[in-house]
C-alpha cells in the first residue's frame, strides 16, 4: 500500500462522504468496544484518533485495567491483522523484528539464509509492559515506529499498513521496570493514563466478566478503509492561526522559551520537540472528523494537548521532591497571544 502522504487527492464531495463515513464508524466502533470495555469513555476516544492520526500509543495504568483487553478488542473492531509482545527481561531484539535461519534446500544441499519474520509484521503490535524489558530491547522497536520498516542483516523490510504499536506500561514505580528512553517516549504519539473504575462501574466488570460467556466484535472497518480514513484526517484544512498556537503550546514547556510558565521553569529540565506541535495539529484534525468538523479548532488542540505533552517533559529533581503532577507544571496559553 501507498504511503499516507503520497496519496491520489480526491473531490470535496468525496471527502464530504468520507468524513460522514468517518463519524459513523467512530459511533460503530465505540458501541463495539462498549461491548467488552465498561467505561472509559475518554480513552477510547483519544485511541481511536491517534489511529485515524496513523499515531502510536502509549497506556500507563497498574495491572488489572483491562489495557491489554483493551487493544485486543480495538484490533478486532478495526479488522487488522494483531500480534502480542509480552515484554520480559530476557526479550531480545530479534524476538521483535524477526531473524535469519540457514536453510538447506532438498535435492541440492545448498545453504542459505531465510528471514523469518517476527511479530512486528502485524497491523498492530501489542507491546505488552513495554517497560519490563531492558532499553536495549525495547529501542527495537525505534525503526519500526518511525519508518514503517525493519532492518535485519543488512536487509530492509516494509511493515503493512497500517502499522501502529499500542504499549501498554505499569507505572516506573512498580518493582521490575525499566524507564523508557525519552527518544523512543517521543516516537509515541499520545500517552493515556487509565485509572480506576468508578465503584457502578467495577461492579458491571465483575457482574460481566463472571458469568458463562463472553462478547463478540464485529469488524467495523478494514485496513483499506482505515487508510483512507487516515488521509482524509490529513487533507483536513489547519488554519494558520491553529498552526500557530500548537507551536506556542509546545514551545511554552521549554524552560529557557520566553512563553515558558513560572511551573516550566520550576519543574522541567528539557521540554517538547517539534514532533508534539506535529501531533498536536494531527491529533486535533482527527478529533475534528470524528466529531464530523471538516477542521479543528483551539478546543482541539487543548482537548489533545496532555496526551501528546505528558510524557515528553523531562522533569527535574525539584519536581520530584514537591510531587509535581502534570496539572502543576502545564498551563495552557491562551488563543493569539
Amino acid at each position: 500500500m501507498s504511503d499516507l502522504r503520497s496519496a491520489a487527492p480526491s473531490s470535496a464531495h468525496d471527502d464530504l462522504a468520507l468524513l460522514a463515513r468517518l463519524s459513523d464508524a467512530r459511533a460503530a466502533l465505540r458501541a463495539q468496544i462498549a461491548r467488552r470495555i465498561v467505561g472509559q469513555a475518554h480513552i477510547v476516544d483519544d485511541l481511536v484518533a491517534a489511529l485515524l492520526a496513523g499515531g502510536h500509543v502509549v497506556l500507563v495504568g497498574v495491572p488489572g485495567l483491562a489495557k491489554t483487553l483493551l487493544v485486543q478488542t480495538v484490533s478486532q473492531a478495526l479488522a487488522l491483522s494483531f500480534s502480542r509482545v509480552q515484554f520480559t527481561p530476557d526479550l531480545m531484539p530479534s524476538d521483535i523484528t524477526g531473524t535469519e535461519l540457514m536453510e538447506e534446500e532438498p535435492g541440492t544441499g545448498k545453504r542459505a539464509f531465510r528471514f523469518v519474520p517476527g511479530p512486528v509484521f502485524a497491523n498492530v503490535v501489542l507491546a505488552d509492559e513495554i517497560n519490563r524489558a531492558p532499553p536495549k530491547t525495547q529501542a527495537a522497536l525505534l525503526q519500526a515506529m518511525q519508518e514503517r520498516t525493519v532492518t535485519v542483516a543488512g536487509r530492509t523490510y516494509d511493515l503493512p499498513r497500517p502499522f501502529f504499536v499500542l504499549a501498554t506500561q505499569n507505572p516506573i514505580e512498580q518493582e521490575g521496570t525499566y524507564p523508557l528512553p525519552e527518544a523512543q517516549l517521543d516516537r509515541f504519539m499520545f500517552e493515556l493514563r487509565l485509572g480506576y473504575p468508578t465503584r457502578e462501574e467495577e461492579e458491571q466488570i465483575v457482574a460481566s466478566t463472571t458469568g458463562d460467556g463472553g462478547a463478540d466484535i464485529r469488524p467495523v472497518v478494514n485496513a483499506e478503509e482505515l487508510l483512507a480514513l487516515q488521509q482524509l484526517v490529513r487533507r483536513l484544512p489547519a488554519a494558520p492561526s491553529l498552526v500557530s498556537y500548537a507551536v506556542q503550546v509546545v514551545r511554552s514547556t521549554r524552560p529557557d522559551d520566553p512563553l515558558a510558565t513560572a511551573g516550566v521553569k520550576k519543574y522541567v529540565a528539557w521540554g517538547a520537540g517539534p514532533r508534539a506541535s506535529q501531533y498536536l495539529v494531527l491529533g486535533a484534525k482527527a478529533r475534528a472528523a470524528m466529531d464530523g468538523r471538516a477542521a479543528p479548532d483551539f478546543d482541539d488542540i487543548k482537548a489533545v494537548a496532555p496526551a501528546v505533552l505528558r510524557h515528553r517533559l523531562v522533569l527535574n529533581f525539584q519536581a520530584e521532591a514537591d510531587g509535581a503532577s502534570f496539572q502543576d507544571i502545564v498551563t495552557l496559553p491562551t488563543p493569539g497571544r
